[in-house]
């Protein structure tokens, strides 16, 4: 069975992020970028897979600029077979992504696609689900546990109130949530066989989908900076500062 990683390029989540000088957006010059986390614990979930004799073949995608082959050959030393940059410079949103990925499901044939739940810079959370619309796939979202036997998968979702669990008949996606495992580190003769694994470029006129964005970003500001706090040294001074100044009881 082949199993399907999607893959995206963000701000590496140790950087504070900085909202440019014009407000036009975040500051992407000379920051790092990394693999999003949760697209990290899709690619350990598939190497698992594979670990386990159920994967026979990974692949990794991603969609976006030239840079982002570093993410891809990241999820090569992670264990990943073969990887595919859909290469645009436009700011790609969900739907796009989806398309390209179903064309891409529709070259390969995957057994099953696993994504991260969503990514830590739009955090929209959208593009599993509009790619199982689109292809016609099963889908288990927000995965804490993934079992896969047969041409079934079971998946234990995180809902509001508690876990739930489905039965899946594959081909599926699969979205990522933060406790389905810890991914691990790529060690170095990993790193360095990942520079002669297969790496192929497409664009996205391949698969017949234009990534212009039909949203515009209209204004970015930086959240308010919050007022530091106070010491009191009584309960009657606390309840004073609540009801005179703060005004909430």
């Amino acid at each position: 069975m082949k199993v399907l990683v999607a893959v995206k390029r963000v701000v590496d989540y140790n950087v504070k992020v900085r909202v440019k000088a014009d407000n036009s957006g975040v500051e992407l010059a000379n920051v790092k970028m990394a693999m999003n986390p949760f697209c990290e614990i899709a690619v350990e979930e598939a190497v698992r897979l594979k670990e386990k004799g159920i994967a026979t073949e990974i692949i990794a995608v991603t969609v976006g600029p030239q840079a982002a082959q570093e993410q891809l050959r990241t999820a090569l030393a992670l264990g990943a077979d073969r990887a595919i940059l859909v290469q645009t410079d436009d700011v790609a949103e969900p739907l796009a992504i989806a398309k390209i990925l179903k064309g891409i499901c529709d070259e390969e044939q995957p057994g099953l696609v696993v994504l991260g739940k969503q990514a830590i810079d739009g955090d929209n959370n959208q593009t599993g689900q509009m790619l199982a619309a689109l292809a016609g796939y099963a889908q288990g979202t927000f995965a804490s546990v993934v079992e896969v036997a047969g041409d079934k998968a079971k998946v234990t979702r995180e809902i509001d109130g508690g876990l739930q669990t489905v039965e899946l008949t594959l081909p599926a996606v699969v979205t990522t949530d933060l406790r389905l495992n810890e991914p691990r580190y790529a060690s170095l003769p990993n790193i360095m066989k990942a520079k002669k694994k297969p790496l192929d470029t497409k664009a996205p006129s391949d698969f017949g989908v234009d990534t212009t964005p039909r949203l515009k970003t209209v204004k970015v500001n930086a959240p308010a900076e919050r007022s530091a706090g106070i010491k009191v040294k009584t309960v009657e001074e606390l309840v004073d500062k609540l009801k005179n100044e703060a005004k909430v009881i």
